[in-house]
């Protein structure tokens, strides 16, 4: 039997999980997704990363990982556009020829820049035609693939208030968007089982972009609904992300996991004193 290949210098093969695996993580340009992406690399999957643009810092992501020797691949594709939605699955696919794990990061962002200032309907068709339409459609064709081929592995990003329900007219079009994809992914797992596992990641308060803008407000909601007292941290998720793709998940199937630490059911009763 020959050697086996070290995918990153000096770690031998058999110390990582994903020796092997092609993984592609869309939006993984900034917060969950970029961390998610460094994880996988660092446990040997050869990466393809994902932005909408050339704008979006998906070349710094490739450098930085290449230089800690690991092979990741850019792939842009913006998913307000259907043809892009259509044909990113096949393009990532091309790339290295097959797809082992697919994470689906992606997501529009209605909460810093200019689409804060967009009205409900307009942010709901974003958040559909991206965070929905961009999963549903990617999943499905990279789903069908790995299907065929005889393995894989596709995790999604929902929401874990979409299951319990938040105040504002934000949290109402994350409710819907994020609710849709969970859904989606248990009607998923249904169809593509026993080959290819599907589960979901369902993030509580993950300090991103926004939260460190965040009025005090919101940290002090942030960190009280929380058991463990605390905001999570994009790197959190990408754990539990790489868990699912590895091996060690090989019988966790059609599941919406929360990564929340928690939720913190003592912090209703006392909510209006502490947020007054």
């Amino acid at each position: 039997m020959g050697q086996v290949e070290e995918p990153v210098p000096g770690v031998p093969a058999q110390n990582l999980p994903l020796a092997g695996k092609v993984a592609v993580v869309t939006g993984s340009s900034r917060g969950i997704g970029r961390a998610t992406v460094f994880r996988l690399a660092a446990a040997g999957a050869k990466v393809i990363i994902h932005g909408s643009s050339h704008s979006s810092p998906v070349n710094e992501v490739v450098e930085a990982i290449s230089q800690l020797g690991g092979d990741a691949r850019v792939l842009l594709a913006d998913f307000t556009a259907a043809e892009q939605r259509r044909t990113f699955a096949q393009r990532a696919w091309g790339l290295f020829g097959y797809v082992d794990i697919c994470i689906l990061c992606a997501g529009a962002n209605i909460l810093t820049g200019p689409a804060r200032g967009l009205g409900f309907g307009e942010k709901l068709d974003l958040l559909w035609q991206v965070d929905v339409l961009g999963a549903v459609e990617v999943a499905r064709m990279l789903g069908q693939q790995m299907k065929s081929r005889g393995h894989g592995v596709i995790v999604t990003l929902g929401w874990d208030a979409a299951c319990r329900g938040m105040e504002g007219e934000t949290a109402q079009a994350f409710a819907i968007a994020k609710g849709a994809v969970m859904a989606f992914t248990l009607a998923l797992a249904q169809e593509l089982a026993p080959q290819v596992r599907v589960n979901c990641i369902a993030p509580g308060w993950i300090r991103t972009g926004w939260a460190e803008k965040a009025s005090q407000l919101w940290q002090t909601r942030a960190s009280s609904e929380s058991l463990l007292g605390r905001w999570g941290t994009p790197e959190e998720v990408a754990e539990v992300c790489l868990f699912l793709a590895s091996p060690a998940a090989s019988f966790v199937n059609g599941q919406i996991i929360p990564v929340n630490g928690g939720f913190n059911y003592r912090f209703l009763a006392k909510a209006p004193g502490v947020l007054d």
